[in-house]
């Protein structure tokens, strides 16, 4: 049985990729790669019909990186500006020249569209700071006659709540200070789908340690992940018996 959920537990923290900063080192937040990647699918979708394959986030300078005012998460990186690594194919027009265009637009202004409409997502529906995006064609599809956009890719679906969440916190913790406490705050929190736990290990969606609380949530659809972290971290700070220092994992970015 422990040998079940230890994979378990390992299965799902692969699954969540990579825990990338939110914001800048003063912001205390977080979000996992998968939450990340699929919002901005999502928001991208397939500008001038070029479909975006490989998505991937990383810092793009973690020796350089700065420390977070708040401790991060396990394994979170470091507050540094990101870098974003993307595959294109682009849909090319039977019988065009070797110079292969889509209508109106060469290869590079497609590569430079896709770079421009990351970069726009990435601040405005999360708050991501980015400082490169890296982008490789990798196919040429074929499009008879005119050129047809295909369909932007399918946003991720959000990990499932997991079961018997709000009974998870332990008895005798109530209280503002308390797991129990701090859940209800963000809770109430406009922009806050619910709370849920990914990290391997952390079972709860609220986690206090010596002072420290890390909070574990989903982010309703319509609103920026940056803004519903932050405004999470105040209203919590705000409570009684409130934390010393607070941090927040956005695991998933609910879509419309």
């Amino acid at each position: 049985m422990a040998a079940n959920r230890l994979t378990q537990t390992v299965r799902e923290q692969l699954g969540a990729g990579r825990v990338l900063p939110l914001g800048g080192p003063a912001d205390g937040s977080w979000i996992t790669e998968r939450a990340a990647v699929g919002a901005l699918r999502a928001a991208v979708g397939a500008p001038a019909g070029a479909r975006i394959g490989r998505l991937r986030l990383s810092v793009a300078d973690p020796g350089h990186a700065p420390e977070p005012v708040v401790p991060p998460p396990p394994s979170a990186l470091p507050p540094g500006p990101l870098r974003i690594d993307a595959a294109i194919d682009v849909p090319v027009v039977m019988g065009a020249p070797a110079a292969a265009t889509v209508p109106d637009r060469p290869l590079p202004e497609v590569a430079d569209q896709v770079r421009a409409a990351l970069l726009e997502a990435s601040v405005r529906d999360l708050g991501l700071v980015v400082s490169v995006v890296d982008l490789l064609v990798s196919g040429l599809v074929e499009a008879p006659g005119e050129a047809v956009t295909p369909p932007g890719a399918a946003p991720v679906s959000p990990p499932p709540v997991p079961p018997g969440e709000a009974a998870a916190t332990p008895p005798g913790t109530a209280g503002a200070g308390g797991p129990e406490g701090i859940a209800a705050v963000a809770r109430e929190v406009p922009g806050v789908a619910r709370l849920t736990p990914v990290l391997g290990g952390l079972s709860r969606p609220v986690r206090p340690a010596g002072g420290h609380a890390l909070i574990q949530l989903a982010v309703a659809a319509g609103y920026r992940a940056l803004d519903v972290s932050s405004a999470v971290r105040h209203a919590v700070a705000a409570a009684p018996s409130a934390p010393s220092t607070i941090a927040v994992l956005v695991t998933a970015v609910e879509q419309q």
